[in-house]
């Protein structure tokens, strides 16, 4: 049901999915070369183009409909297939998506595939997220559908499949022919992530596939689990007047704190709203967010509004003195 062959090629070992994300951007991208990325993004893929010399050209989800549903942000497909070029190698893909927790569909796959299979671009779908999948909605690798194997690295991590990000365990898969490219840059990156802890992380995945749709499955554990503390969140913002953006999956949900009203423009710092506005929520408060400009390039930051990033992937004590914490904020004044 995941996709998955088990006679697929494998390119494990990796200091953690970061290393293959730069290990797949290395492996194709030269000086000049560009790759369409879908925003808001990670990070790590700026860095890693830059070094490559190569140009990431992004395209925005945009809010359609009720935006306050994380399925709900969408490409433009005018302004998508714009984005590609002779120059274009790769696209970089995101599901779950992080930070807006978009899952994304057959359907918008299937779309997303027929453009990448018309431009010969290869695909790096990072899907770290892939075990943190809410309410009905069904994750589907891009690399199972007809024709993209073959131009697909499949990026997956240990720290987030097991909650053990600290181990720094991360693995890619894809064609012979694709990992064949990649195995030429970690040979002379890590090499190898420690074997002690490969070994681990290969037994946890042995049991999961033994104890598979009972309720002794990690797997059906840490979405639900997840799935409560957003819903916690979510209902503490919208407590004080905040707007949640409901996720489809992963570990994040964005909170549009426009309905607030605050306002740092006497700050005069000269940073985006989002940015002051973590920074007074933690000097103030111990309310750590992220502010999700951060996640955009300098043409589409606009978009980023008055939106933050939370992170559910808490304990329960860090939860629960969250929320507290966030229905404080109702009768705070700047």
């Amino acid at each position: 049901s995941s996709g998955i062959n088990a006679e697929w090629p494998l390119r494990p070992g990796g200091v953690g999915a970061y290393e293959m994300v730069y290990a797949a951007i290395t492996a194709f991208v030269n000086e000049g070369d560009e790759a369409v990325v879908i925003e808001p993004h990670f990070d790590c893929y700026v860095g890693d183009m830059a070094l490559c010399g190569g140009k990431l050209v992004r395209v925005p989800l945009r809010p359609t409909g009720d935006g306050t549903y994380a399925k709900n942000w969408v490409l433009d497909k005018a302004e998508f297939e714009a984005a590609f070029s002779e120059r274009t190698k790769l696209l970089i893909i995101t599901t779950p998506h992080n930070p807006v927790g978009k899952i994304f569909t057959t359907d918008e796959l299937e779309y997303i595939s027929s453009v990448c299979k018309r431009q010969d671009v290869i695909v790096v779908s990072d899907e770290v997220y892939e075990r943190v999948v809410f309410d009905q909605n069904k994750h589907v690798r891009i690399g199972s559908l007809p024709g993209m194997w073959e131009r697909t690295i499949t990026i997956g991590s240990a720290g987030k499949t097991f909650s053990v990000t600290g181990w720094k365990v991360g693995w890619a898969l894809g064609a012979p022919a694709l990992m064949e490219q990649l195995t030429h840059v970690t040979s002379c990156t890590s090499f190898t992530a420690p074997t002690l802890l490969q070994e681990a992380v290969a037994g946890g995945l042995e049991y999961e596939r033994s104890v598979a749709h009972t309720d002794e499955a990690y797997f059906k554990w840490l979405p639900a689990k997840l799935q409560d503390n957003c819903r916690k969140l979510s209902d503490a913002f919208s407590s004080i007047g905040c707007q949640p953006v409901w996720p489809d999956g992963g570990y994040f949900m964005l909170v549009d704190t426009a309905p607030m009203g605050w306002d740092f423009t006497e700050e005069a710092t000269g940073r985006c709203y989002d940015v002051d506005c973590v920074k007074w929520l933690t000097r103030e408060f111990k309310l750590a967010t992220i502010p999700i400009s951060v996640f955009y390039g300098e043409q589409n930051r606009h978009l980023s509004g008055k939106y933050i990033r939370v992170c559910c992937a808490k304990s329960d004590d860090t939860i629960e003195k969250a929320c507290q914490i966030i229905k404080s904020l109702k009768s705070k004044k700047i």
